[in-house]
């Protein structure tokens, strides 16, 4: 019997991942889009539904460089329509803890649980910059440092007030008086279906690997390679002893890509011909301006590499997470670039594809399975380049055979993300 692989699936959105000019690619707005994903999802039996948000578009060069997950409807709208055309699909929500606060936020998901009968997660998220925060009353100032002191007492004020109510259903006051939020009064939601939603958590710092230890159910990660996989798995597992949890209680699910061919060939030409749609001519020079932090706008994506190093004080993209260390990555991409021969264009490609199981449905059923079975992950996080239709092959072709190895389910046995997850209920703390 394989380890069980939990999937989910990722709804992306207008940027380089997916290809949206291609015409099987539907709308990122209307409602009939987000269904037939979710519908599908379930159809495979996954355990959730993602949805990441932003809350500013991108800006390149002050002018906007793409949408991404910031113009369509707001997530947990979203989510609680599709609480009622799906039966046991989890619905999972990306929310900022820096721009929000703890009741209203706690009360939002606290009603998404109910609504969808115990089916809630809430992907928490941390924004430091000013640009963000210029959408917002407060500003965007908020020190680096402090963002994940401020999203651990967000979560742990949000579990206060959802542990207010009685398993019974008797409300009691709540007070948490903290560093970042002082708050009294009456929760107005009682306790939901599975205790407390599900807690999502993206960050890769070691303040990020830390919090998710110490409060996380879940981990999206982008380490999708084996190697980087087993690491980071050893890694993040290996700090829930001293928060008194045991391994099984925190899931590690990369976000990967998958291209499906009658044979391993096929696989391997369509999966180049997807990359080079996802990084045009454009979209190359686009990315290695976010790298060197000047215009280079005269420079031929054919052609070879900057030979000067990049400014690492540049503000030329607005709304992304900055590159760290783009000196170290400039010399990294050179290296690849003269060792391989490879222009422009191309080092951008091999450079910023995220990990992908490409291959026939038979291999990659197996790959993601043995991924699972040397623990660099507990399962999978889909993210298709196509909306809403890029999921379908992956339902008809890998899932039976996953369900063929004795890896995937083949019938929700739980009705709440949490049995689906193989998570305990959280302990009401009256």
């Amino acid at each position: 019997m394989s380890r069980p692989v939990h999937l989910a699936a990722h709804f992306p959105g207008v940027n380089s991942t997916t290809v949206w000019s291609d015409p099987a690619s539907g709308s990122h707005i209307d409602f009939s889009s987000f269904e037939r994903l979710a519908r599908t999802a379930e159809r495979g039996l996954f355990d959730f539904f993602f949805l990441a948000e932003g809350l500013r578009p991108r800006e390149h060069k002050g002018r906007i460089h793409d949408l991404d997950v910031v113009g369509r409807p707001e997530s947990l709208t979203v989510l609680a329509a599709l609480a009622a055309v799906t039966e046991r699909l989890g619905l999972a929500a990306t929310v900022n803890t820096t721009f929000n606060e703890p009741f209203e936020l706690a009360r939002r998901f606290a009603a998404l649980d109910h609504l969808s009968a115990g089916r809630a997660a809430w992907n928490i998220v941390t924004t430091s910059d000013a640009f963000t925060g210029a959408n917002f009353r407060r500003g965007g100032y908020l020190d680096r440092a402090d963002r994940y002191t401020r999203a651990a007492e967000f979560l742990a004020t949000a579990r206060q007030l959802w542990d207010s109510w009685t398993p019974e259903g008797r409300a009691r006051p709540f007070a948490h008086h903290g560093e970042h939020f002082d708050v009294e009064g009456e929760f107005t939601a009682p306790r939901s279906p599975q205790g407390h939603p599900v807690v999502i958590q993206a960050g890769d710092s070691p303040e990020g690997r830390e919090f998710a230890a110490s409060a996380a159910d879940v981990v999206f990660t982008r380490h999708g390679t084996p190697e980087a996989g087993r690491a980071f798995y050893a890694d993040v597992k290996g700090r829930l002893a001293a928060y008194g949890r045991s391994p099984d209680d925190l899931k590690i699910m990369p976000g990967v890509t998958f291209v499906l061919g009658d044979t391993a060939a096929e696989a391997q030409e369509k999966a180049a011909g997807i990359r080079r749609r996802q990084v045009s001519p454009q979209n190359a020079i686009l990315a290695l301006e976010q790298v060197w932090g000047v215009d280079l706008s005269s420079y031929d994506p054919d052609g070879p590499l900057p030979a000067f190093d990049p400014d690492p004080a540049s503000e030329l993209a607005q709304g992304r997470v900055r590159i760290a260390d783009p000196l170290a990555v400039a010399r990294k991409w050179r290296a690849l670039s003269e060792a391989k021969g490879l222009s422009i264009r191309q080092t951008v490609i091999e450079t910023t594809a995220r990990q992908s199981f490409i291959g026939t449905a038979r291999s990659v059923a197996r790959e993601m399975a043995e991924f699972v079975r040397v623990g660099a992950a507990d399962g999978f996080i889909l993210v298709p380049h196509l909306t809403p239709g890029g999921l379908d092959d992956f339902v008809d072709q890998v899932v039976p055979l996953l369900q063929e190895r004795g890896a995937h389910r083949t019938e929700y046995r739980g009705a709440t993300l949490r049995s689906h997850l193989g998570l305990r209920e959280p302990v009401w703390k009256g």
